[in-house]
């Protein structure tokens, strides 16, 4: 299993509206960059494809309120994965860090690594962007 995670990022929300905003995957899509194409949602699902590389598709396999969002790969994508939102409380804001857990063959995992890396840190900083312009 390959573990890979964000930078932790704060948030200038608590972690009740952070939990909130993670568990519909409508809010989900207006985080993904540019590189993602055909973001569609139906019900607690969604999918995309990653230009020139892969579709992917996403359901929301546990939340723990105010504290964690996880979900997992759906449907025929390249790998198993899990992608995990870790909230923490601090005061007024939350410390948001995403992880992924996937099952990467080492090829895989080569090329792979350093991507998914740099997309989690997108992820993160792109709420956290979202969030500051709101406050």
């Amino acid at each position: 299993m390959t573990h890979l995670e964000s930078n932790k990022v704060l948030i200038s929300k608590k972690p009740e509206d952070v939990f909130l905003f993670l568990s519909d995957f409508n809010n989900i899509g207006t985080l993904m960059p540019e590189q993602v194409e055909n973001f569609k949602v139906e019900n607690d699902t969604c999918s995309f494809t990653i230009k020139g590389m892969a579709s992917l598709g996403l359901a929301y396999d546990e939340k723990i309120p105010n504290e964690k969002v996880v979900m997992k790969s759906h449907g025929k994508v390249p790998f198993d994965f899990h992608l995990i939102c870790n909230l923490e409380a601090l005061g007024e804001e939350t410390a948001l860090v995403l992880s992924l857990d996937a099952q990467l063959n080492p090829f895989l995992k080569m090329m792979a690594e350093k991507p998914l890396t740099n997309f989690l840190n997108l992820l993160a900083s792109r709420y956290r962007d979202i969030t500051s312009a709101q406050a």
